[in-house]
């Protein structure tokens, strides 16, 4: 799929991808210092007023390597997730997903001055849900250890890596947010698309209901 049509068939997704490759390149190359100062500090969000952090940290990434494992997984399964529910609920979606991240980085790191974490991992937890509920079945090529996966089983592993680095500490990478944004896409989606439930019934029926 070229841009084009990527644009075309999911336009939320395709100014997601846009934004954050252009503001990731621009900050880890040129101007280093934006990323902490986009980056979401849970001590100083209240205590300065500093609201607009809850939405720019996630659209500044700790280096390219965090940026590229971010944006292959926002194109996988982003044009998808856009398609079945639209482009607004998307949107509401995705901006939910991101804050609800934000919200458990918040309650967990609220006392700590010198804590701060940048990605957009948290809202792209939430897109991987609302795959699941969508193709709970369908098959996935790990890349490490290479085998296939159902999504469903994918997305509770990634979650339960994510609940595990962050008790080890994750540095600048909100792992917890994984977590919060995992719920809040998955809460949302059923909200803002209440059929989505009934399709993961009948999916799931289907495959074990004999």
């Amino acid at each position: 799929m070229d841009f084009a049509q990527l644009l075309h068939n999911a336009p939320i997704t395709s100014v997601l991808l846009l934004a954050n490759v252009l503001v990731g390149i621009y900050t880890l190359s040129a101007n280093p210092e934006l990323i902490d100062r986009w980056a979401f500090k849970p001590y100083r969000v209240i205590r300065e007023k500093e609201w607009s952090r809850w939405v720019t940290a996630g659209f500044v990434h700790a280096g390219f390597m965090h940026l590229a494992f971010n944006m292959w997984a926002l194109f996988l399964f982003g044009p998808y997730v856009e398609t079945r529910i639209g482009p607004v609920r998307y949107a509401l979606m995705y901006l939910g997903a991101e804050l609800a991240a934000n919200a458990l980085t918040y309650w967990k790191h609220r006392d700590s001055p010198s804590y701060s974490a940048v990605g957009a991992s948290g809202a792209i937890s939430g897109v991987l849900f609302a795959f699941c509920l969508f193709e709970p079945f369908s098959v996935l090529q790990l890349i490490i250890p290479p085998i296939p996966v159902w999504a469903i089983v994918f997305a509770f592993f990634y979650v339960a890596i994510s609940i595990y680095a962050s008790s080890r500490g994750g540095g600048r990478i909100a792992h917890e947010a994984h977590l919060g944004g995992a719920l809040g896409g998955l809460v949302l989606t059923i909200l803002l698309y209440p059929a989505a439930v009934s399709i993961f019934v009948e999916q799931v029926v289907a495959r074990f209901g004999g």
